[in-house]
This record gives structure tokens, C-alpha cells and sequence, in this order.
């Protein structure tokens, strides 16, 4: 697959989380920062520079920055994200990190994922606060959904935490076919990979689901989350800022679930609702 990446120079700290939302929404879904450069990735299928220049100028107005684009082959894609990508600890048991870093010891939860364009490698703020949570969630023996799975890391966190059976959806073909190769990698067989999107959700009912997405979309299948969750189940929502909160407590309590909490990190928010 090819991908273009999207360099944007002198962009203002305070808006950077802004400028990642608005990117994720335009189909981007890996990013980089180097020496003053943000780096942007996008499937080269779905790129649309009208539709980029729109974004910056709704974002940043008249002073909107000027970028480049160039179009990379899936060599160099993986020789980019190798650059950049380092291991990541959550908390003092579990480790993400790539097939070309050296394990741990001591480590509970050694997740090896590849560093491909899939969505999810625990960088970013809402996957590390799901996983954070995941590591307090008692999954033993449990049915658990991973919605918007990306990399699949969620899924095979909760399949090495002694989760019975656990199911990954992505609509996007590279994030299946990448889930499943971490699914293998990792061995954990109880995750069953699918491509689709909410209408690919098995009917359940799930103990524990986890929608990492953003905030369209969560307010979207929340009926859906709601008719699969076992009554006394788990839903935890991430990837929307700390203003959308609210819209999404709303539209979780419409459809039967209870507020339980929330948590933050950088502007990013992730909350668990109880059904």
C-alpha cells in the first residue's frame, strides 16, 4: 500500500492535539514529529489536499501553514515509523513495543507489535489511557470487543490478560490484515479478527468493550455498543478532547449505560460507562 506523508512546518504547540484530530478525521492515522516538522501519514487512496487545505485554514485561519506531500512506497513507510518508533511502558506491567526491540524482563504484558500504518501502537494519549485502564479491568474468562482495534494491541492485551474470546473490528483492509498478523505474532488465538464496522459486530453478549475511535463515531454505535453489552458489562470510550465529554455521557445514558469515570491526558479523554 502507498502512503503519503505530509510534512507541516512551525505548527504552535498549543494546537498541535487540534491539528492531529482534524487530520484523524481526514483519514490520516500515523504522525511524527521531527526537528520543528510535523509528520503526517495518509493511505495515498484517500489523500485530498483540497480537503487538507480546508481543514488548516478552518484550524489556523488566513496563517494556515504551508506543507508538502510525497508519496512514499511501503519500503520506505516502514523505514519512516522505524525511525521514530521507540517502546512504550505503561504503567510497570506492560510493555508495546516492536519485533525489532529486545524484551524486558520483568515485564507482566509484552505486547510486539509491528510498527505498520495501522492506528494503535500505544503512543498516542487514548491508546495508552485504555490500556492503563485495561490493566484494572479484571477480563479473566470474559467475551471482549475491540472496536476501531487498529493494530489489534487492545485485543491482544485483554487476550494475554486470560480474556475467553476476544473480537477485533477495523474498517480499514490494512488495519485488518495488520491485526491479524499481530494476532499471530503474539499467540494469542482467542482473538478472532474481522473487517467491518459496527454492522460487523457479533451479536453478543460482551463482557467488556473497548472503542478507541473518535467522537462521531462513538455517538453513532452507541445504540449498537449498547444492544451487545451483557447487563453489568464494560464499555470504555477513547479518542475524543475533553469538550466532547459531555455529548458522549449524554448519548451513553440515552442508550442505557451509567457514567462510572473518566480520565485525561493531554486534552485526550477516555471514559468507562457500566450497563
Amino acid at each position: 500500500m502507498e502512503y503519503i506523508e505530509v510534512q507541516l512546518k512551525g505548527i504552535d504547540a498549543t494546537l498541535a492535539d487540534l491539528l492531529t484530530a482534524s487530520l484523524l478525521e481526514l483519514g490520516f492515522d500515523s504522525f511524527a514529529e521531527e526537528e520543528g516538522v510535523t509528520k503526517a501519514y495518509i493511505p495515498a487512496a484517500v489523500y485530498n489536499e483540497k480537503a487538507l487545505r480546508s481543514a488548516l485554514e478552518a484550524l489556523f485561519g488566513p496563517a494556515s501553514p504551508s506543507f508538502t506531500a510525497s508519496r512514499l512506497d511501503e519500503k520506505n513507510w516502514n523505514e519512516e515509523w522505524e525511525k521514530s518508533y521507540e517502546p512504550v511502558l505503561v504503567g510497570d506491567k506492560c510493555m508495546v513495543r516492536a519485533p525489532f526491540h529486545p524484551a524486558v524482563q520483568g515485564i507482566t504484558y509484552d505486547l510486539v507489535i509491528e510498527p505498520k500504518m495501522s492506528f494503535g501502537t500505544g503512543h498516542h494519549e487514548t491508546t495508552t489511557l485504555l490500556i492503563e485502564w485495561m490493566l484494572d479491568e479484571p477480563v479473566f474468562g470474559k467475551h471482549v470487543l475491540d472496536m476501531g482495534c487498529g493494530t489489534g494491541v487492545l485485543a491482544i492485551l485483554a487476550a494475554k490478560m486470560g480474556a475467553k474470546e476476544v473480537r477485533a473490528i477495523d474498517t480499514d483492509p490494512w488495519a485488518f490484515e495488520n491485526a491479524k498478523e499481530n494476532v499471530l505474532r503474539n499467540n494469542v488465538p482467542q482473538v478472532h479478527v474481522i473487517r467491518g464496522d459496527d454492522g460487523a459486530i457479533p451479536w453478543g453478549p460482551f463482557d467488556v468493550i473497548c472503542a478507541n475511535i473518535n467522537r462521531n463515531i462513538l455517538l453513532e454505535q452507541m445504540p449498537v455498543y449498547s444492544r451487545v453489552t451483557r447487563a453489568g458489562g464494560i464499555l470504555y470510550t477513547s479518542g475524543f478532547y475533553e469538550e466532547d465529554m459531555q455529548a458522549i455521557r449524554e448519548k451513553a445514558h440515552e442508550h442505557g449505560f451509567q457514567f462510572a469515570a473518566s480520565r485525561s491526558k493531554n486534552k485526550w479523554m477516555a471514559a468507562k460507562f457500566t450497563r
